[in-house]
């Protein structure tokens, strides 16, 4: 049986280690992390195991690195002379922002198959988006990927150079979602609508509304021109949110993440 390690339980980790558990048999995946408090209770919920970063590097078919761009390189050159005494192929996945694969193969001292991936939270409940690209890698290495990520969402093959644009969307996004829904939110309660049924009424809005555009295939533009009678309501707030430029807000926001990205090395 593959063993697949997790060396990171934080909120990316536990949501890919949480799509991989759907995929695979739990027994199969390890977590570790620094706070091996925080990997146990991770396993736990997941009903896998926990392991120290030694043991994953060591044995794990799939090695996933969820730690933050900042200790990337400390914790893999950490397991660096693990890996240089294994004769068996790994394959090394980092989730780390702005670090391309070529630097994660040179933390680790060798030219080691090296998958990038830039994945969201919502991967952990079968609805997040995933880009991947990959470095010394074979095809093999890819359909073993696309397996364990099969219960996380949209998994994309994307040139590397693409992936912090990706990732600006599609990682940084759902925080922006978030805000948006507890605005909106804010709003009906201002109106007089109970917290719980604003908030409840508002996610569900944006899901369906997400949905739309999926699965229609018509341009956001058109489906909002749809929903905008002549002289009604939604134009009114339409044009509120024009005032406070909405988009061009939403734009820089988008491009302030993808430049800081771009800026860790």
């Amino acid at each position: 049986m593959r063993k697949i390690g997790f060396i990171g339980a934080g909120n990316m980790g536990g949501a890919l280690a949480s799509a991989v558990c759907k995929s695979v048999s739990s027994d199969s995946v390890y977590i570790s992390d620094f706070d091996m408090d925080k990997a146990a209770a991770l396993a736990s919920s997941l009903s896998c195991h926990s392991m120290a970063n030694d043991q994953i590097a060591g044995d794990c078919e799939v090695i996933f690195l969820g730690v933050k761009p900042q200790v990337m390189e400390s914790v893999v050159s950490s397991i660096a002379p693990v890996l240089a005494r294994r004769s068996d192929r790994f394959v090394l996945v980092t989730m780390a922002a702005g670090l391309e694969c070529k630097t994660i193969a040179g933390y680790a001292g060798g030219e080691y198959p090296v998958i990038r991936v830039m994945p969201n939270t919502p991967a952990a409940i079968g609805k997040g988006v995933l880009q991947y690209c990959g470095l010394n890698t074979t095809q093999d290495d890819f359909d073993l990927f696309e397996k364990l990520m099969a219960n996380e969402g949209l998994v994309d093959a994307l040139p590397e150079a693409l992936i912090d644009a990706a990732s600006a969307v599609s990682g940084c996004g759902p925080a922006f979602c978030y805000l948006f829904i507890e605005a909106l939110a804010d709003g009906a309660v201002a109106c007089g609508l109970p917290r719980d049924k604003a908030l409840k009424y508002a996610a569900q809005m944006v899901s369906g509304s997400a949905e739309m555009v999926l699965k229609s295939g018509i341009h956001p533009g058109v489906l909002k021109d749809q929903v905008c009678s002549p002289g009604g309501t939604t134009i009114q707030g339409v044009k509120a949110l024009e005032a406070g430029a909405f988009r061009s807000d939403t734009m820089a926001a988008v491009i302030a993440a993808y430049e800081k990205s771009r800026s860790i090395k």
